[in-house]
């Protein structure tokens, strides 16, 4: 018994290497893929370390995006005013938090919302760096709780995010708690087929336009508008159900 003890620590140990080595390709293959994270776009990320957070928000911040995201244009569509609160979930490096921002400057308020404080920190610096006064709050998220204040938000903004999420329809009634009468939530994301093109990840895990319907359906929203000027991406506004359409400015 003793002898055949000997003989099996060495490989455990084997294994326990090879393990180690797996994992270590996996991030280097994947999350320290610049490619995969900017196709990932805003989304929440996971905890990575910092030379992984640099290269996921070199990656979000590449000028190229614009060409496919057409931030302007997805602004614009948003028909925002100055005195709007805006929640930017999954708000990443702050692509469209400074968007936001400079919309609504000090007039309205932008509430960042991700799971990664070195994102989050990230964001905020940027945002110092427009020099134009503003109201913006960088709030540290759980992966099922925005951590919203209730019923202070006009907008609920994804971009890149739904597809991350567990639990969505549990998760959309929590964000229905801190909307406005009115408030509306917009979702942008990959097509799960063809029309996204080469993503250079697995399209398995992305999430049907018609599935995002359901499962907001199954959160109380009903879809109330969609453009289609994105190619990549399929860009959806909801409202909760009970609520009623605004009618002008209630603040």
């Amino acid at each position: 018994m003793e002898t055949m003890g000997k003989v099996a620590r060495p490989s455990m140990r084997l294994c326990v290497k090879r393990l180690h080595f797996f994992i270590i390709l996996f991030f280097v293959a994947f999350i320290g893929n610049p490619a995969w994270a900017q196709q990932h776009g805003q989304g929440h990320s996971e905890r990575r370390g910092p030379s992984h957070i640099q290269q996921y928000i070199e990656a979000l911040e590449k000028p190229q995006r614009d060409k496919d995201q057409k931030p302007d244009e997805v602004i614009n569509a948003l028909q925002l005013d100055q005195y709007m609160t805006i929640a930017d979930i999954g708000a990443g490096s702050g692509y469209f938090t400074r968007k936001f921002v400079w919309a609504v400057q000090d007039k309205g308020m932008v509430y960042a919302i991700d799971v990664e404080p070195a994102m989050l920190k990230y964001n905020e610096e940027m945002v110092e760096h427009l020099h134009t006064p503003y109201n913006a709050k960088f709030v540290l998220a759980k992966s099922d709780d925005p951590m919203l204040p209730p019923r202070a938000v006009d907008l609920v903004f994804l971009c890149n995010t739904y597809h991350h999420l567990s639990m969505r329809s549990d998760y959309f009634r929590r964000v229905r708690e801190s909307l406005k009468p009115g408030g509306r939530v917009t979702i942008i994301d990959f097509y799960h087929d063809e029309r996204s093109g080469e993503l250079g990840f697995s399209k398995d895990h992305l999430v049907r336009r018609d599935t995002v319907i359901d499962e907001m359906s199954e959160a109380g929203y009903k879809l109330t508008k969609e453009h289609t000027f994105l190619n990549r991406q399929y860009f959806l506004e909801f409202r909760a159900d009970e609520q009623p359409q605004r009618t002008g400015q209630n603040y």
